[in-house]
């Protein structure tokens, strides 16, 4: 169990590692070069380096803002967790000043160089590759039970008080009031909605990476010819089949309702089963996002 345990942990804090990469290339590939600030302690670092004049590091201003976000940290949500957060907070900040040189090179080289896409940067595109590395880099560092600082960690805070909000849509919220913010100092609309597509990619990567992308789709089938669908569907379909009791509330009659979980690929086939034995059958389909359990997802 302990060995367990340790290998669980060296798991989580491999994810952060990866996480603070992937987000510190998309934060000096795709962002910072091009003022897009797409919310969080980063926006407002981003702003901050420019009105420096370019002379304090991105990721030093953000290890700066991220100390009174550490003390709330540390009183609503424990020592073991900011601890990771500690870890993957001075990382990104590391991570982003210490590779700062290499996304200099890649950006001058590769795309602001007119021989290849001409004079003018393409930042639309620079502002949804920079929104998607960071959704995957902050969605693995949340996955592994830690964020990297800033308003994720604000979000972390917030979001148990928040129900009503994923994770991914409180950091969405908050975020929208740093770019606000850079909208003003940098004096451009324009780079205010490049930052709105950042921070929203960036928030459905998260949510993705959180609460799984691999879609399945549940059914429930009214039927008064239940006990000859059920048997087709689990031979035909190798999938589990559960009966509910139901009570149709006009005539009163007892019925069995079916529940069924089945892949996107198998969606016809199951409707076309239920066709052939009751064409009157009441189907209800609804989206699942994630599916624990055999024949799915362990």
């Amino acid at each position: 169990m302990k060995v367990k345990k340790n290998f669980k942990n060296l798991e989580d804090y491999l994810w952060i590692v990866l996480g603070a990469v992937i987000t510190a290339s998309g934060i000096n590939i795709f962002l910072v070069p091009y003022k897009i600030a797409p919310g969080g302690v980063s926006g407002i670092a981003t702003v901050l380096y420019y009105l420096s004049g370019e002379r304090l590091p991105v990721g030093f201003i953000m290890l700066f803002f991220n100390i009174p976000l550490f003390i709330l940290g540390i009183r609503f949500i424990g020592k073991k967790f900011v601890i990771k957060t500690l870890l993957g907070t001075i990382l990104l900040s590391l991570t982003i000043d210490m590779s700062r040189p290499i996304g200099n090179y890649i950006v001058e080289k590769y795309l602001i160089n007119p021989d290849i896409n001409g004079s003018s940067p393409d930042i639309l595109l620079y502002s949804m590759f920079g929104g998607l590395l960071m959704g995957i880099g902050l969605g693995l560092v949340f996955r592994s039970g830690a964020t990297t600082g800033g308003t994720d960690l604000a979000a972390r805070i917030l979001n148990p008080f928040m129900t009503s909000l994923t994770l991914g849509q409180t950091l969405l919220l908050i975020d929208s009031c740093v770019i606000v913010f850079a909208a003003i100092v940098f004096q451009s609309f324009q780079l205010a909605l490049y930052a709105i597509v950042a921070l929203y990619i960036s928030s459905k990567i998260i949510d993705a990476i959180l609460e799984g992308v691999n879609f399945s789709k549940a059914l429930f089938i009214i039927s008064d010819m239940s006990e000859k669908i059920a048997p087709r569907i689990l031979k035909e379909l190798d999938r589990g089949v559960t009966a509910l009791k139901g009570t149709g509330m006009y005539t009163k009659d007892d019925k069995q309702v079916l529940l069924c979980v089945v892949h996107r690929g198998q969606l016809t086939m199951l409707k076309r089963i239920v066709r052939e034995i009751d064409e009157k059958a009441f189907i209800i389909l609804t989206d699942i996002r994630e599916v624990l359990g055999e024949g799915f997802k362990k």
